[in-house]
């Protein structure tokens, strides 16, 4: 949520995280599971209202949480993934 509140103007006291683990046996990239690759992955999603951040902040923002998670988890596999869903503000409830 720091990076988040940093990098993408997000107010961290409104911000909602869930973390799932998956069992390295149980994700598969390439053909292989991350456990015969020897190495770690992460998915990130997040919804943003759209058009509150620029290319340049959404380009900034996925490179560092990159960075951390390859930090974090002491390097990730090439297919690890950041998306970041722009929703219009309707759309919240």
């Amino acid at each position: 949520t720091d990076i988040t509140a940093k990098l993408m103007r997000k107010d961290p006291t409104i911000t909602a995280v869930a973390v799932n683990y998956i069992d390295p046996q149980h994700w598969f990239a390439g053909g292989k599971s991350l456990a015969a690759h020897g190495t770690n992955t992460f998915r990130l999603d997040i919804k943003v209202v759209d058009g509150t951040n620029t290319k340049l902040e959404l380009e900034a923002y996925l490179k560092a949480i990159f960075e951390a998670f390859g930090r974090l988890l002491g390097g990730v596999h090439e297919e690890s993934y950041a998306l970041v869903h722009e929703v219009p503000a309707a759309a919240y409830g």
